[in-house]
């Protein structure tokens, strides 16, 4: 499917850096073209210069997310151990940016307006981590994020071992 995604004027860019911190210090709420238009010293409709609308600035931010994940992704799958390094900065990830993942994870995903290419870069070293197995793959992310929400969404039980599961987890996909 071919992308929609426009190429970022560097005024577009300074628009989604701005959302990103204020989605990263709000959350969701904070992600308002009001919010982001104050932060820069500007009226709201004047956004909609750089960006069609509110998808397209979601969009930007989701493509930035998975070019930082395949980033951590691509050092990860480098170690010895790539299984357990890629599933480890994976819930890193996550927890150090719980706002972003869930706007990248939750909803229905827009590849038509993503950046062309990044979520397979994304998914490449993660593939790469399991032999090259796109459903070994597919499955491994299900672990990780079912494993990532359920903490970030306090879903387990207080006193709950978490990473003596991710272990059990892991180790699953490397004898896999």
């Amino acid at each position: 499917m071919a992308s929609s995604a426009p190429e970022l004027s560097p005024r577009a860019r300074e628009i989604v850096a701005v959302a990103r911190e204020l989605l990263e210090s709000e959350g969701p709420d904070g992600l308002s073209m009001r919010r982001i238009a104050d932060r820069l010293g500007i009226k709201a409709p004047s956004i909609y210069k750089h960006l069609p609308d509110k998808q397209a600035l979601e969009a930007a931010l989701i493509s930035a997310g998975f070019a930082e994940w395949a980033g951590v992704f691509e050092t990860a799958a480098t170690a010895d151990d790539p299984v357990g390094t890629v599933a480890h900065a994976y819930r890193d990830y996550a927890t150090r940016h719980p706002h972003l993942y869930r706007l990248m994870t939750e909803r229905p995903l827009a590849r038509d307006r993503l950046e062309p290419g990044v979520e397979d870069r994304a998914a490449r070293p993660i593939v790469d981590a399991v032999g090259g197995d796109p459903d070994a793959a597919r499955a491994l992310w299900a672990f990780a994020h079912g494993m990532t929400i359920l903490e970030l969404n306090g879903r387990f039980p207080e006193g709950a071992d978490l990473q003596a599961a991710w272990e059990r987890g892991v180790a699953a996909f490397r004898r896999a």
